[in-house]
């Protein structure tokens, strides 16, 4: 299983949802799990290189109060495996024939070269594109009304935070699933 970010900031039970993926691990189900922007917000607030209100504005409440914390980090705590898991979360995936990013990649820069902020935040300059890759990439963040397919891309955010559809993508064959 592979995860393309966003796990927090989006629904009420961000812990959860991160307990839910170390408990897939923990049963040897073989996980990979990149970042996303809401992962990367959350880290830079936790470590103060953020101003809390970016964080906080874009979900990052509802993902205090699921580890019971206030939004200057005191009551509650995060578990130290769940610090390890946003801390060690991968920037991009990449097989024989696909590229998996959260947010996409800049157009014309060799893979190694990406910056991270184009990885989790890029949308329109990287769906535009023409550019060819190499191989198909895969990513989400920016919410479709349905699957996005062409020649070098495959886009799988489907708007679920807004009411759409959660879309999953199974390789090699393609197909989609949706709930």
């Amino acid at each position: 299983l592979l995860f393309i970010g966003d796990y927090i900031d989006r629904g009420p039970d961000a812990r959860g949802v991160v307990q839910f993926i170390l408990d897939l691990r923990e049963a040897g189900t073989a996980v990979v799990c990149l970042r996303g922007n809401h992962e990367q917000m959350f880290l830079d607030y936790y470590h103060g290189r953020e101003d809390k209100s970016f964080f906080l504005s874009n979900g990052g409440i509802s993902t205090l109060r699921s580890y019971n914390l206030d939004d200057d980090l005191t009551n509650g705590r995060i578990p130290e495996s769940h610090l390890r898991f946003f801390t060690t979360l991968l920037s991009y995936y990449e097989t024989d024939g696909h590229i998996f990013v959260h947010a996409g990649l800049r157009p014309g820069i060799p893979l190694p070269r990406q910056d991270e902020d184009d990885l989790i935040w890029i949308r329109y300059e990287f769906i535009s594109s023409s550019y060819d890759f190499g191989k198909t990439v895969v990513f989400g963040h920016t919410p479709m009304q349905k699957p996005y397919f062409n020649k070098t891309k495959i886009g799988i955010d489907t708007g679920a935070v807004y009411g759409g559809k959660l879309t999953c993508l199974e390789l090699p064959e393609g197909r989609i699933h949706q709930a």
